[in-house]
């Protein structure tokens, strides 16, 4: 993603600026919401102790955490200097420390009692591989909370490098042990239109060919007829809280 004037791109799909944001775009103000959303319901679940925001953007959702009276420290992790940047001077708080790393990279030389990973686990070439990571730097008894959108996302999101339906997703805890104490279903209709024409600004980031994708990858396209017979024009998120056993 391309970053101006300082900031981490605002029409790109994979960064969410509040204060930039249309309120009337799908792909602005309502795919914010859903992101908080995310965070009150990692909110709800977090044990007492430590928090770990790997991917945590400009650091919208990494002072919600930290507002929590369970909370006593929170660290927000991301890959963009200019993200992380951006987070200490609009998103400060007492109990909140930002540090730019990739999730892969990151060594804090302990362990957290809680780890919000959000909009991360579908952009990588290897999710298992970080997702034991993340296990890893996960105390016993502690809690990942984790989403991934459950119906097709790679043909339009040129970032995204897997798919994952709701028992792929729930595989990749289910396969370290971990159990699942809740889950978070939502569900966000799309006017298609809008979105093939790049009506919004945030959808200029699309994919520039998706019949040339499609050509090339004909499974994507029988994935993305099959999720819209069967949902309609919907993309669909899962967020499950797992948790570390003792």
């Amino acid at each position: 993603m391309t970053e101006e004037n300082g900031l981490p791109e605002a029409r790109s799909l994979e960064r969410l600026i509040p204060l930039e944001l249309n309120a009337e775009e799908a792909t602005g103000s309502e795919t914010l919401k859903f992101h908080l959303d995310r965070y009150e319901f990692a909110v709800k679940h977090l044990v007492p102790g430590t928090v770990l925001d790997i991917a945590c953007g400009v650091g919208y959702g990494t002072v919600l955490l930290a507002g929590s009276p369970r909370v006593t420290k929170v660290v927000g992790v991301d890959v963009s200097g200019e993200a992380i940047r951006y987070a200490q001077e609009h998103y400060r708080h007492e109990r909140v420390s930002y540090v730019s790393s990739s999730a892969e990279d990151f060594n804090p030389g302990g362990a957290f009692d809680n780890i919000v990973s959000l909009e991360t686990i579908e952009h990588l070439d290897h999710p298992n591989k970080v997702f034991s990571r993340l296990v890893a730097l996960l105390k016993p008894g502690g809690r990942l909370i984790t989403p991934a959108p459950v119906t097709p996302s790679v043909d339009a999101n040129p970032h995204h490098k897997s798919n994952f339906s709701p028992r792929t997703f729930a595989r990749l805890g289910t396969s370290h042990a971990l159990s699942c104490v809740d889950s978070l279903k939502q569900v966000q209709p799309y006017n298609a239109v809008a979105i093939v024409g790049r009506r919004e600004k945030r959808a200029a980031d699309l994919r520039r060919s998706i019949p040339l994708f499609y050509l090339r990858n004909p499974s994507h396209l029988f994935l993305r007829l099959w999720s819209i017979l069967r949902d309609g024009f919907a993309n669909k998120y899962l967020t499950i809280v797992w948790e570390k056993p003792r």
